[in-house]
């Protein structure tokens, strides 16, 4: 049985445990323990707000979404989303699991680096966002007990340097195609022509976030 913390666990079912193996074989230790952390915030925030939510496909949208970094998922062309989105889609339909279940899942991975839309979705593609930005840029650090946070990281610790040591991960998952970082033109546009712009830094929020390490 898996831990329970404020009343979530990990689902203990066929499918669950088929997603934890494959990416305890897969992702190296800091992702595995990042995505399940990831799983944790998210579940415990939709708990916070009222969400109803199936466990499971959280649960695989939670594991799955940085499984685009790995070499064994990482495509030589599409965005590092789409590639864990895809590896989940396919796991799911090894499994049999409703192609609207899949889509959600899909959706889910996708958009969970592309902050302000995730929210206003279904509840496990607002979910697995969620738990990233608690997890990596720690938005929402206090919107957790300290319970709640020291008993998410004693079950799958952060690493001493997490936040430069996910930084690297990403760099290295991405450094081959570099042509698919391409992303939000809003800001290209107001770099063009407003010279008092200054674009907002993922890396440094990171390392300014309430996380120790």
């Amino acid at each position: 049985m898996s831990l329970s913390i404020s009343g979530i666990a990990i689902p203990d079912t066929k499918l669950a445990r088929g997603v934890t193996e494959l990416v305890r074989d897969t992702a190296s230790d800091l992702l595995f323990n990042h995505s399940s952390r990831v799983y944790y915030f998210g579940a415990i925030a939709g708990q916070q707000k009222g969400l109803k939510f199936d466990p499971e496909l959280l649960y695989t949208g939670a594991m799955f979404h940085d499984m685009g970094l790995t070499h064994q998922h990482s495509s030589a062309d599409e965005r590092f989303e789409v590639d864990g989105a895809n590896a989940a889609r396919d796991f799911l339909r090894s499994h049999g699991i409703a192609q609207a279940d899949i889509d959600t899942v899909w959706t889910a991975i996708a958009l969970h680096t592309t902050p302000g839309i995730p929210q206003h979705m279904h509840p496990v593609v607002a979910l697995v966002t969620a738990g990233v930005e608690m997890d990596v840029l720690g938005l929402t650090y206090k919107q957790y007990s300290d319970a709640q946070r020291e008993a998410v990281v004693a079950a799958f610790p952060r690493s001493d340097h997490f936040k430069e040591d996910i930084i690297q991960a990403f760099y290295d998952g991405i450094k081959h195609k570099p042509e698919t970082t391409f992303g939000n033109v809003k800001a290209d546009v107001l770099a063009d022509k407003d010279p008092h712009f200054h674009r907002g830094n993922f890396c440094d929020v990171i390392r300014c976030s309430h996380w120790k390490a």
